[in-house]
């Protein structure tokens, strides 16, 4: 008995890196019962987190970080979940602006991310979004190494949208939870975009008010990839979309945003 216990644990051991998190659902699944969990947890090997959710405790206790639970979601429990919309554009480096007031929440995407996720005391507010924006859920995710406020153990990288797949996500939460002006600046930078990644990602959109908006943008900041997509090559819908009180509709693109999007707009299409 003694040496299946220590098997069992030697199985914790090795999968879940120190500080790292893991919940009863995969503790049972590599054959660690309650009742063992709750040994493990009066010997120091775990600690309990929530009901349901343990962390392998680290030699220096620190906060619970957001990216340890999202690569412990990712390589530990393998559930589908990435960092995605404005989370992903600030990893990559292109957003540098600081929001004002409350911290900026972390977005997840994922279609079964767990439901104690959302009751876990991190350093960062979490919100959290299903994978109903594309056709192709995987489309346009990649994997991200140069995060350092992570060390990342045994060669794991943290999987995250592309900036082409991140900035539709963040054009799907305005007005309500992103600023035109912030994802204007981010706009202004994001000049080396994959322009056939962002056609398969725009075939790919679920949202016209997405599409409609990222026409808007590009055809503002004018960056060389938007020569190559012709937008009516997409599915633009038909009518006028209402979206910011106050607005005006953009007569193009025939959606309302604020008056400064519409008065220096190209009207020409690219090549």
């Amino acid at each position: 008995m003694g040496s299946l216990k220590e098997d069992k644990l030697k199985t914790v051991l090795q999968a879940v890196p120190a500080g790292f998190v893991v919940d009863a659902t995969w503790l049972e699944k590599h054959g660690v019962s309650r009742f063992l969990t709750r040994k493990y947890i009066d010997s120091g090997w775990l600690e309990r987190l929530e009901r349901g959710v343990f962390r392998r405790p680290a030699p220096q206790p620190a906060p619970l970080d957001w990216r340890t639970c999202l690569l412990s979601l990712q390589h530990i429990m393998n559930y589908p979940v990435h960092a995605g919309g404005s989370t992903a554009l600030s990893l990559l480096g292109h957003i540098h602006y600081l929001s004002l007031g409350t911290s900026r929440p972390a977005w997840l995407y994922g279609d079964t991310i767990p439901t104690w996720l959302a009751r876990l005391k991190l350093d960062t507010p979490l919100t959290m979004r299903s994978l109903s924006l594309f056709s192709e859920a995987d489309l346009g995710l990649i994997e991200n190494k140069s995060e350092s406020a992570t060390t990342l153990p045994w060669g794991w990288a943290m999987r995250i949208s592309s900036p082409e797949r991140a900035i539709l996500e963040a054009l799907d939460e305005l007005p309500e939870q992103e600023s035109f002006h912030n994802l204007d600046m981010v706009f202004e930078g994001l000049a080396t975009l994959s322009p056939r990644r962002l056609a398969a990602l725009l075939n790919s959109c679920r949202k016209i008010k997405v599409r409609r908006l990222f026409f808007v943008f590009a055809d503002r900041h004018n960056h060389s990839w938007r020569k190559r997509l012709k937008a009516e090559d997409f599915d633009l819908g038909t009518g006028d979309r209402a979206l910011v009180k106050g607005g005006r509709i953009h007569s193009r693109y025939r959606i309302m945003v604020p008056p400064e999007f519409v008065q220096a707009t190209e009207e020409t299409d690219g090549p």
